[in-house]
């Protein structure tokens, strides 16, 4: 949805690159690049005039010092780049907020939230996401209205979406004044107890003098305490126009965007608070009810410039994850108890949370973008799901069962023969898994590989959580050491408690998983060949039995008494 914002600021960025310092010269360069990504970003053009304006402004002269001080870090030396960067940042957010997600409350009686729009915008669905989002957050009780007597099945979508929040609807069957069946419903809602009345207004393919006659009569009607907007962000410059038309006649109090999830190109999103002077409330990023998001001018900026959004990934996190389950996942991993049901768990966790794009950009390891050749493709999940769904209960409780050992002969580097374990895959349980998932042996091996590599790095965060410390479910894992009171240097050469000796030979991401011939390990679905994740943990060296030092041992000695014997 950012891409064709953000690609204007990447290449800015790199217009500073080997630069000492800001001058006119460079300045310009860059802003015809952020000037050129915001047009065809569809935001305003007197936006995008004004914002250029205030950026050069800011970053041209004495005004920009390239020495920042702060108590807590001192004096530090900042490049060009980075104050650019900076600038752009805080424009942004000024031109977007700042916002107030807060709504205005009725003191007596129900409050009324009407919501308006052109037809095709998403409204009566957001009317559900807004009901949802109200009862959970604000624990209300909300009442939805059916005042769209015009577009075909409009009443019954409502009513649908009210049977799925199990919430009330109000609709006259006959009456097809949207004035008097909003005026009704008031009354209904008191009668009911119900403390917040949602009104789903009629749309128009365009905007015309009916429509907004119809809106004004229902706003004297009701006179609800909130008017909101819905805009659909893929209409373009043309959002602005119908924002700037609402507003002079409804006096909005903010505005919700939607389909910012699809192919939008976002730049509705920086041209609406800029024209109307409303903020934008909420954004719409998904089809169901629980995708409404509160807006946050700073995440957004942070996600254009390319430097991801933490706070926006935690609060999705914090949205489907259960924190005591968090917990108790969490010390199962630190211990090397990290099974297939809880990989299975992971992954639908994932899911909830949205498309692994969008997870990725909030991500702030890629400031340059996704590297090239990445195609993060959600069916990717949806395979390894019914994979994991095609083993039995024991296999994804005790993944070592796909482990099988043989002896094998070999040389020695004295010529002599000897033998040793080799470990495989077990060939019935890895065809049968391929079977029943209608995915190919190689995969499954595939799949099992990236499986003990996870189980590896889940073992070696526990002993240093970093930024991961941070999210919810991961901040006791300090504690969880010491309640475990566990070596963990042992735990991770144990990694999932093999016997020794298990893989001499054979490499793997983890003793008990062994590295199959042209199975590739340790990419993350949709990466490139050799694109390895920051912190990737590297193999570990074999160590030597004790038997076998002595043996080093005595060799050494034996080797410098016959030195010495020759020197005499």
């Amino acid at each position: 949805m950012l891409e064709t914002l953000a690609k204007g600021f990447r290449a800015a960025r790199q217009r500073f690159t080997g630069v000492a310092e800001l001058n006119d010269d460079v300045i310009d360069e860059a802003l015809r690049d952020v000037r050129l990504s915001l047009l065809e970003g569809d935001v305003e053009f007197r936006v995008v005039k004004r914002f250029l304006d205030r950026v050069k402004e800011a970053a041209r002269g004495k005004q920009v010092e390239l020495r920042a001080k702060s108590a807590e870090y001192g004096t530090k030396t900042i490049t060009p780049e980075q104050a650019f960067v900076a600038i752009c940042q805080d424009e942004l957010i000024k031109m977007m907020g700042p916002v107030e997600t807060d709504l205005k409350w009725a003191k007596k009686g129900p409050t009324g939230i009407m919501m308006c729009g052109l037809q095709g915008s998403g409204k009566t669905t957001t009317v559900g996401k807004l009901a949802r989002y109200l009862e959970k957050t604000h624990k209300k009780k909300p009442m939805l209205v059916a005042a769209d007597v015009y577009r075909p099945a409009a009443i019954e979508q409502l009513k649908t979406l009210g049977r799925q929040l199990e919430m009330p609807v109000f609709s006259i069957d006959g009456n097809k004044d949207p004035v008097t069946i909003c005026r009704e419903a008031n009354q209904a809602a008191a009668r009911e107890g119900c403390d917040v009345v949602i009104f789903d207004t009629a749309g128009r393919l365009a905007i015309d003098e009916p429509l907004m006659q119809e809106l004004e009569d229902i706003d004297k009607a009701v006179t609800p305490a909130n008017i909101f907007l819905v805009l659909d962000a893929m209409t373009g410059q043309d959002a602005v126009n119908v924002a700037e038309t609402f507003n002079k006649r409804l006096n909005l109090d903010g505005v919700i965007m939607t389909k910012l999830d699809g192919d939008a190109r976002g730049g509705a999103a920086l041209s609406v608070k800029e024209i109307t002077g409303k903020p934008i409330k909420f954004l719409g990023m998904g089809e169901t009810l629980d995708k409404l998001e509160e807006f946050r001018p700073e995440g957004l900026a942070s996600r254009i410039l390319g430097m991801g959004d933490i706070v926006g990934l935690v609060k999705d996190f914090e949205q489907v994850v259960d924190a005591e389950k968090a917990e108790e996942d969490a010390l199962r991993m630190l211990k090397g108890k990290f099974d297939m049901q809880d990989f299975l768990e992971q992954i639908r966790l994932i899911q909830k949370m949205g498309s692994l794009k969008d997870l990725f950009e909030k991500l702030p390891f890629f400031n340059g973008g996704l590297p090239e050749g990445v195609n993060l493709d959600d069916r990717e999940l949806t395979k390894i799901e019914a994979m994991i769904s095609s083993m039995t209960i024991k296999e994804r409780v005790d993944p070592q069962v796909f482990v099988a050992t043989s002896w094998e002969d070999f040389a020695t580097t004295a010529g002599k023969s000897a033998k040793r374990r080799r470990a495989d895959f077990h060939p019935s349980r890895v065809k049968r898994i391929a079977t029943g998932s209608g995915r190919t042996e190689n995969e499954v091996k595939e799949l099992l590989q990236k499986f003990a590599q996870m189980r590896q790095m889940m073992v070696q965060l526990g002993a240093s959580t970093g930024l991961m410390g941070k999210i919810p479910g991961f901040k006791q894992f300090q504690q969880m050491k010491k309640l475990a009171n566990m070596d963990i240097g042992a735990l991770m050469g144990a990694g999932g408690g093999m016997p020794p000796g298990l893989l001499e030979g054979g490499g793997g991401g983890m003793p008990g998983m062994p590295a199959m011939p042209g199975v590739p390990t340790g990419n993350i679905p949709g990466l490139p060949k050799g694109y390895t994740p920051p912190g990737t943990p590297g193999r570990a060296a074999p160590q030597m039995r004790a038997n076998d030092r002595q043996k080093a041992r005595d060799k050494r000695k034996a080797e410098k008494a016959a030195r010495k014997k020759n020197r005499r």
